[in-house]
């Protein structure tokens, strides 16, 4: 069970994901370029209980994998229920009337397959990859518990010390864990992305049957989920799979996607933490930013080229400026993401090097800040940086895990399927000036939170 650190530097904070090199392949996917075909050339169809079906098409290996979204994650929590998302996909395996406690793991196993589950701030998800002749035994099984889940005080009780040691490896005795939660609380100031994915240590202990109960009858439903299936099978053989396992769970009212407006933010915050654990500093900074669902929507594709150019490969101006040339930073890099639902960051991260400081570190980064400000990117950057996020796709269509954490993601977070298979064409139409109002929109400090992490005993 995991949380899915799609976000990796800002998600690192809720500190419960383990999709690794997965989350990180997946969002490189979403710079995969279109052929002449196409993209993934998904097809798509809708059951009448409301449940949304994609199937993209892979059939160089008899794998397939399937993979279950529900719209619905921590930020949908209420107040004081932090942690009730991820805390019900963990007892997501605790079994039906037909599966008991246990079993779905162990048939996944037994046929030879894969699994795992990941909570995020915007939705939450369910996988199985396996060989394609299994597909039916996975689909029944996860159609099962869509709708007849059972848990009993035992089991709640249970897994809620599970999670809590959970938290304690991944947050709490981890000084990187802790900070980037401090750093995410600073830097909302009312939208629920400022709460952990994995919830306040207090509020989880809180948690019980009833909150998880309440949960699952709240969101999972065939009309608040997404279906996607991508391998080495056809619409022809999912169709009736699909109908006959999910098409047999009705559809049920689940509450409309509201949330707390973020604030105008209008200064910049500072953190310092000191922590006897740390055998590196680190320096690093967010500013809030626009995604594809929030705010000033068309910086969102410039942002991803400008992340890139900043902090993408070796040659990128991070990299080749502090850790080649100037040799004062050991690791040096940018990231943003732009399929949030709500407000995203666009992150700068730094770790001296030798006898360099936190002080020379952000010194650099705000000279180099300034320089994009007030010079921009080059034309080459934006050619070459457009040249390496194409290359990177002729390997990504390799993973059909990654091809459906693409649709999954996108569709859950209110993206549509053509949003995804014409982003080759858009991004090839940003220009320099877009790429540059972007930087000039994003970098602004009144909306950034400064983190210094060191070694040594807190003061």
């Amino acid at each position: 069970m995991a949380v899915a650190l799609k976000e990796l530097l800002r998600r690192a904070a809720r500190g419960v994901g383990a999709l690794g090199l997965g989350v990180i392949l997946a969002a490189t996917l979403l710079w995969v370029p279109a052929d002449a075909d196409g993209l993934f050339n998904p097809k798509s169809f809708e059951l009448a209980n409301g449940l949304q079906v994609v199937l993209i098409e892979d059939h160089r290996a008899p794998v397939v994998t399937q993979m279950v979204w529900y719209k619905a994650g921590s930020a949908d929590e209420p107040r004081g229920k932090s942690g009730i998302a991820h805390f019900l996909e963990h007892l997501m395996f605790k079994g039906t009337r037909d599966v008991p406690a246990g079993e779905f793991s162990e048939v996944v196993t037994r046929n030879g397959g894969r699994e795992n589950a990941f909570t995020s701030f915007d939705y939450t998800g369910y996988f199985q990859t396996v060989a394609a002749d299994r597909l039916e035994t996975m689909m029944r099984l996860e159609a099962d518990r869509m709708t007849n889940l059972t848990l009993t005080e035992e089991q709640v009780n249970a897994e809620r010390l599970v999670i809590l040691e959970e938290r304690r490896s991944r947050v709490d005795n981890t000084p990187t864990g802790l900070f980037f939660e401090q750093m995410n609380a600073a830097q909302y100031l009312a939208y629920p992305y400022r709460v952990p994915v994995i919830g306040w240590e207090s509020e989880i202990k809180s948690l019980g049957l009833d909150d998880a109960i309440e949960w699952y009858r709240t969101y999972y439903a065939p009309n608040n989920a997404i279906l996607i299936v991508a391998g080495d099978v056809t619409v022809e053989q999912l169709r009736p799979l699909a109908e006959k396992y999910y098409g047999a769970i009705p559809r049920r009212d689940t509450p409309a996607r509201t949330r707390a407006e973020e604030p105008p933010q209008l200064a910049a915050r500072r953190l310092e933490m000191f922590h006897p654990q740390v055998t590196q500093d680190t320096w690093r900074r967010s500013y809030l930013a626009p995604s594809y669902n929030w705010g000033e929507e068309k910086h969102a594709l410039p942002l991803q080229i400008l992340a890139q150019v900043l902090g993408g490969p070796a040659t990128s101006r991070l990299y080749r400026g502090m850790v080649v040339e100037r040799q004062v930073a050991v690791l040096a890099s940018a990231f943003y993401s732009a399929t949030d639902v709500g407000p995203s960051q666009f992150f700068l991260f730094a770790v001296p090097r030798g006898d360099a400081t936190l002080a020379e570190i952000e010194a650099q980064m705000d000279a180099l800040v300034a320089d994009v400000l007030e010079n921009g990117i080059t034309q080459d950057e934006l050619d070459r940086t457009r040249r390496n996020l194409l290359a990177q796709a002729v390997y990504a269509r390799d993973n059909v895990q990654g091809a459906a954490r693409i649709f999954g993601e996108a569709l859950t977070n209110g993206r549509t399927i053509e949003d995804v298979e014409s982003w080759p064409d858009r991004m090839g139409q940003v220009t320099l000036e877009e790429v540059n109002a972007a930087a000039r929109y994003v970098f602004d400090k009144r909306r950034s939170v400064t983190g210094l992490l060191r070694a040594g005993e807190p003061s």
